[in-house]
């Protein structure tokens, strides 16, 4: 649902991908210090669809207002999206491995439904929760995709043409997981209302990658984990 807001007048304008984990909720706060920002939630045939939820509550609890995006990915391509391939537990495969929960293009097609919105509302920049410090490998996931996805929206844009433009916008790419627990810990984020599983269910599995990176977190940070059996 998208519900109106009183914008400041000194502030600009963002859309935040906002996927109901730690990272993006993190970028939302981090957002929010400078922009009047809407959220942009996507519900496309995850199987964790416990997230979109915590998306919700996310936005409803940052005082943003948000849109929930419906897109049919029928190629599957992931374990994340396809009931056939089961989501593995935390990889013990090389650094270079990408794993099966990789979902094919999903940033650059998130992304693309980020700046159409921003594009239409008049927001200047689209924040991702992206980073690539601690990540599984996926290729969009890097600095150098959002600077070449950069490029692209500048020469591909009705504002990027005008000179305007439409930024992307990482403010976490290059932090590592204890760092963005931290920032989002002196922020406020309200991670009781963060799902960051790639398995569904009534309580994290505790078994996948993103659980144990998320666990592995907030052991590094120093802050003791008070989450990760919440359920909405």
């Amino acid at each position: 649902m998208l519900y109106a807001s009183t914008n400041s007048m000194n502030m600009k304008n963002a859309i935040v991908l906002l996927s109901g984990g730690m990272d993006s909720a993190v970028t939302l706060y981090l957002a929010k210090k400078e922009y009047m920002c809407r959220a942009l939630i996507f519900d496309y045939g995850q199987k964790a669809k416990t997230e979109i939820g915590y998306a919700k509550k996310l936005a409803e609890t940052a005082g943003v207002p948000y849109e929930i995006s419906n897109i049919t990915m029928p190629w599957k391509g992931s374990s994340l999206l396809d009931s056939a391939v089961s989501v593995p537990d935390a990889s013990s495969g090389g650094q270079d491995d990408i794993p099966n929960t990789y979902v094919p293009a999903r940033n650059m097609i998130f992304l693309s439904f980020g700046v159409s919105f921003a594009e239409a509302t008049g927001a200047e920049a689209v924040f991702i929760g992206a980073h690539q410090m601690d990540f599984s490998n996926y290729p969009d996931c890097r600095d150098v995709f959002f600077k070449a996805l950069q490029g692209a929206i500048d020469k591909g844009t009705r504002e990027g043409i005008l000179g305007k433009g439409i930024k992307i916008v990482t403010p976490i790419i290059d932090k590592r997981k204890e760092e963005i627990v931290r920032i989002g810990s002196k922020l406020g984020v309200p991670f009781e209302h963060t799902w960051s599983c790639y398995r569904d269910g009534a309580a994290p599995c505790g078994k996948c990658e993103s659980c144990l990176f998320r666990m592995n977190a907030f052991e590094k940070a120093g802050i003791k984990e008070q989450v990760l059996s919440i359920k909405l």
